[in-house]
């Protein structure tokens, strides 16, 4: 067949064998992502991380004056921290919205409760909105297992007033409950 020798023979096979597992592997070889999109995914990431450093030395700048407010009992506090907070968070913008969300979520709560406590009852209410919408429905829970939103709709009148038990069938701590039946009671009589 061939005039060469058996180990010549064998080389030959071994070469194209080699030649063709080679071939056969730079089928299977994926293209390397491109340069630029490792750089574009590094500064979005900084961005982020940017972003979120400014909100959180934002939001703790917030929290020191509500503990001034609750120390000093001071609602002009109350409301400058709500209002801190809102600003904290308006900074932020659409591109970081899916980021730190339950730390955020606690942080907006609190301007709810703030503005309540500094005595602005609508500013309270249109954050409760805000919040319910802004966080797609999603609830926090105080350490007795009753619900934040469904708190605040009832403290914020935001529950039918109407309604015979309206208090409940909300998620509401049951001292909370018994106080504003308690005031309920004694406002018709």
């Amino acid at each position: 067949m061939f005039p060469f020798s058996k180990q010549t023979k064998k080389r030959l096979l071994s070469g194209v064998g080699m030649g063709l597992v080679g071939l056969t592997l730079s089928a299977c070889v994926t293209q390397p992502p491109s340069f630029g999109e490792g750089i574009d995914f590094r500064e979005s990431r900084y961005n982020e991380i940017s972003a979120m450093k400014d909100y959180r030395d934002c939001r703790d700048h917030a929290l020191e004056l509500d503990r001034e407010a609750q120390s000093q009992h001071d609602p002009a506090k109350y409301l400058a921290s709500a209002r801190m907070i809102e600003k904290c968070e308006a900074k932020l913008g659409p591109d970081v919205a899916d980021i730190a969300v339950d730390e955020r979520m606690r942080a907006y709560a609190l301007t709810i409760q703030n503005h309540f406590k500094g005595g602005d009852v609508e500013r309270a209410r249109e954050n409760l909105d805000k919040f319910t919408s802004n966080f797609d429905g999603r609830d926090l829970y105080f350490a007795d297992g009753s619900s934040f939103i469904q708190t605040m709709e009832v403290l914020l009148g935001k529950r039918g007033a109407g309604s015979i038990g309206r208090y409940s069938d909300a998620n509401v701590n049951k001292d909370l409950k018994s106080d504003l039946r308690r005031v309920r009671y004694w406002a018709r009589n």
